[in-house]
């Protein structure tokens, strides 16, 4: 059995490939990126994969029996013709399973265009004619730990979140679970939401407080204010694709019923765990 999976130099594919590599023989793995070179040092085989090549993922799944692919990070009204270049390319090179990380989440926000292109491309899956598992990822805890430093010259905490709770996870979970979802046939044909306890801002910001030592305050702001200033911080689109996420949050959709146990026969690691380890 060989595995595949898409963007290896990204982030969660990154993570995925790593998780992988600690579980089976270099042989069986395939990495894929838009540019090999940057992933030379993985110690497997690494393959040239541009989601808007559909020749490109012709060549690159040639004996490939399961394929985790990430979502793609282009805009949302690309992807999902990109994604249908892996999947035909799937289907046309014998791969036998597809995982696809999808995300959680409801389409009427500003957001709603990224969870929209992913539905499309879930029904694809599903429609493929393969074996197939998709996982709805939570929103990830990296980038708020990430981003400490500017919350501490923010004040604290700001967003549009109120008192919504949100399922995080964070990568390192994700990888574990994708990796069961590759290797274990039980989860053909199941959609699972891959988040850990719904938990409001406020006890985020108590977390990392006691984490690490800060003095941080939540303040919720209105939807409009905060997507105006996610806007003139980080452009127009992906401005509103924050503002659209923290919206969702104060709406309830990141509040959902958790699949992990499903999915990894063990229970979504804490908020405590988690920070522990990216710290």
């Amino acid at each position: 059995m060989k595995i595949a999976v898409t963007s290896v130099s990204g982030q969660l594919g990154g993570a995925i490939i790593k998780q992988l590599i600690s579980e089976l023989d270099s042989d069986k793995l395939v990495g894929i990126a838009r540019s090999p070179s940057k992933v030379e040092d993985l110690g497997i085989e690494i393959r040239k994969g541009d989601y808007n090549s559909f020749d490109d993922f012709k060549n690159a799944l040639f004996d490939v029996d399961r394929l985790l692919f990430v979502s793609g990070m282009d805009h949302p009204d690309k992807r999902i013709e990109q994604h249908r270049n892996i999947i035909r390319a799937a289907k046309k090179c014998g791969v036998k399973k597809i995982v696809y990380t999808s995300i959680v989440g409801r389409e009427d926000t500003d957001f709603g265009a990224i969870v929209k292109s992913n539905r499309s491309t879930e029904e694809d899956v599903r429609n493929s004619g393969l074996d197939w598992t998709i996982g709805r990822n939570g929103i990830y805890i990296e980038p708020d730990l990430e981003y400490i430093d500017h919350y501490k010259k923010d004040g604290g905490i700001i967003n549009c979140a109120g008192e919504g709770k949100c399922g995080y996870t964070s990568r390192t979970e994700l990888a574990y679970a994708y990796s069961k979802m590759l290797q274990e046939d039980k989860h053909n044909g199941h959609t699972y939401n891959l988040v850990g306890r719904a938990i409001t801002q406020q006890e985020l910001t108590d977390h990392i407080n006691r984490a690490f030592g800060t003095e941080l305050t939540f303040k919720s702001i209105s939807v409009e204010d905060y997507i105006k200033e996610r806007q003139e911080a980080l452009g127009e689109f992906l401005g509103s694709i924050i503002g659209g996420i923290y919206d969702g949050i104060s709406l309830g959709y990141f509040d959902v019923e958790s699949h992990f146990e499903q999915a990894t026969s063990r229970k979504h690691k804490s908020v405590e765990e988690m920070i522990g380890e990216f710290k």
